[in-house]
């Protein structure tokens, strides 16, 4: 299994209203490779791209959520890159409970631990 798909198989396992970030997941696969980890959400072949518009279920959307990218977040607790713009993974976000106060989520409260 080459590195993105282990990304996502990991990253399946992070549920509703919990993030994990680009660091803890390059973490949880014995590595430091954080950017790399970042190029593999960028590339991740079971997202959708939507322009932000998120609303109605598409066979697309649930596809997406097989891999959850949106749920990763930077180690300091900012939303950070999306394909379909910051403000869409916002509200990703927001849709499944995770708060977001001046831009940064409360890690302690919604990191995922892969422990």
């Amino acid at each position: 299994m080459n590195f993105n798909e282990c990304c996502y198989n990991l990253l399946r396992k992070v549920p509703k209203g919990k993030v994990t970030t680009y660091k803890s997941l390059a973490h949880a696969m014995n590595s430091k490779a954080c950017r790399a980890v970042g190029n593999a959400m960028n590339k991740n072949p079971y997202a959708f791209c939507d322009r932000g518009r998120v609303g109605r279920p598409t066979s697309a959307r649930k596809q997406s959520l097989l891999v959850p990218c949106h749920r990763v977040v930077k180690s300091n607790g900012e939303v950070g890159g999306f394909a379909s713009g910051q403000e869409a993974k916002t509200r990703m976000l927001k849709g499944e409970g995770v708060e977001i106060v001046d831009g940064k989520i409360d890690l302690d409260k919604y990191g995922f631990n892969f422990n």
